[in-house]
């Protein structure tokens, strides 16, 4: 057990271990550490490292050994199983000098899921029995490798998990997580993320500036994600060292929203996690409205997009393409049409028709959208061609849609208007 003192050390800073051949030879993806860094970072803990390993034992104990000299808490996922090269406990014992003995309860437990399926236990299924004196097993309801809750001498905490991940989740979030909160786990921290579109990243980063990108407290960090370019800020109280009066990390977090939204504040489309199916459908359920879709030359990007979207009445994916060049009245009349026969047809609201043109090597996109508001036509250069091109087009129809429906918040369904834009941007 831990001492006293030891036992109120705070638990700021962790690291992952992934331990399998496997792993480091790619013949299987690691998602464990990303959940689990999520995890941990979302709880205001500093994840310094994420390491995979083979099954070397040496490889291993200098990992575990390193580690604990930097961080208040190592997880490690896999290397639990019943084989030679399975070596985690082997590890965790070599480091804590301690010898692995087999637990008559955990072994009473083993046992009894095979009697239970009525067959022969192999004594090899021993070694998941194993534990150390400082080691408290963690129980496994979906499989029969036990987990390692191993305290330190001096505060530190290793967690050792099974890598099946059906295993790994409930071990971690109905056991583990609540007993690493209960020993002051992570910071108060507040994070928020500001999605944005029609600006790319280095932008972004140019408009927002070193100073706000290398302060230390809030963290404020971007992201090219493949819908979005995100912002995100993580904030921690701050005590006022520096002459001002002590803030709160939300009253931190404001500050620098109110930085970035005066930046790039124009962009920013939606906050969290959110997608451009939900963004859209919370937007539509304001105005109880429904789309129907038409799009050609995009290869089924915006279908796929919107996926099965319960506010999407019908989609129709073409192959047509063309030649889409600015200023083709007739092509845009076309489309607009094609906009107002799709919304007709389908009983809906909103007629959305998107044509994708490859021109060099962007992609020309022309959105219509047809409402009880207006008719509202847009042209956009999206960023790059071929297949990349063809998705950055079905965000870029996802974008003036968005737009638009939130235009008409402020509108009462009065007569209807006619909008063309040309407008070229990468979003």
């Amino acid at each position: 057990m831990p001492r006293r003192d030891a036992a109120s050390r705070r638990l700021l800073s962790a690291e992952l271990l992934s331990v399998g051949s496997e792993l480091t030879t790619g013949e299987t993806r690691d998602t464990n550490a990303g959940e689990l860094a999520r995890a941990l970072s979302g709880l205001g803990v500093t994840v310094g490292r994420i390491q995979a390993l083979p099954d070397d034992l040496d490889t291993v104990v200098a990992a575990f050994t390193d580690a604990l000299e930097r961080a208040d808490v190592v997880v490690s996922t896999g290397g639990l199983g019943p084989t030679p090269d399975d070596l985690t406990r082997e590890a965790i014992a070599a480091v804590a000098g301690e010898t692995t003995t087999i637990d008559a309860g955990l072994e009473t437990w083993l046992r009894g899921l095979w009697d239970r399926r009525g067959m022969p236990f192999a004594e090899i299924n021993l070694k998941q029995a194993w534990l150390i004196p400082s080691a408290t097993a963690i129980p496994n309801p979906n499989g029969t490798a036990p987990g390692w809750w191993v305290d330190r001498p001096d505060g530190r905490l290793i967690v050792a998990l099974p890598g099946p991940p059906r295993e790994m989740r409930p071990m971690w979030t109905d056991w583990v997580l609540p007993r690493l909160q209960a020993r002051g786990l992570g910071r108060d921290l507040v994070v928020r993320t500001l999605r944005l579109t029609g600006i790319g990243e280095s932008l972004v980063a140019e408009r927002l500036g070193d100073a706000l990108l290398r302060a230390s407290n809030p963290v404020i960090a971007t992201y090219a994600r493949t819908d979005a370019v995100d912002v995100r800020i993580a904030a921690l109280p701050d005590g006022g060292n520096g002459g001002g009066a002590p803030r709160s990390a939300a009253e931190v977090a404001d500050a620098a929203e109110a930085r970035v939204l005066a930046a790039v504040g124009e962009h920013v489309w939606a906050r969290g996690e959110t997608t451009w199916r939900q963004a859209i459908g919370e937007q539509l359920d304001e105005l109880g409205w429904r789309v129907a879709a038409v799009e050609m030359g995009l290869g089924g990007e915006l279908t796929a997009l919107f996926g099965d979207a319960p506010w999407l009445a019908r989609s129709e994916s073409r192959a047509e393409a063309g030649h889409d060049a600015p200023g083709a009245d007739g092509r845009s009349a076309s489309l607009e049409a094609t906009a107002d026969r799709a919304r007709r047809e389908a009983g809906t609201q909103v007629g959305l028709a998107v044509r994708a043109t490859q021109r060099g090597g962007d992609m020309a996109v022309t959105v219509a959208i047809s409402s009880p508001v207006r008719r509202h036509t847009e042209r956009r250069l999206a960023f790059l061609g071929g297949s990349m091109g063809r998705s950055r087009a079905a965000l870029t129809a996802a974008a003036v849609l968005l737009a638009e429906l939130r235009r008409h918040d402020a509108r009462s369904p009065a007569a209807a208007t006619e909008s063309t834009i040309g407008e070229e941007a990468r979003p």
